[in-house]
């Protein structure tokens, strides 16, 4: 079972997060030869503060 975690920093509405699951499992299962039902995709939702980026928070960049 391919499995995909995606990680973002902030929030997405729940239409991009249906349009990345679309894609991603198309794209997953075309190169694996899985079936589309075997791909496991998780989209973790960061918060800006918990990510730095050259010593900075993101959230205050």
């Amino acid at each position: 079972m391919p499995y995909v975690n995606i990680r973002v920093a902030g929030s997405l509405s729940k239409e991009q997060k249906q349009k990345i699951a679309k894609g991603v499992t198309e794209i997953i299962s075309e190169v694996t030869n899985k079936p589309k039902e075997a791909v496991l995709l998780f989209i973790d939702e960061e918060s800006r503060d918990n990510i730095a980026k050259g010593g900075v928070l993101i959230g205050d960049m």
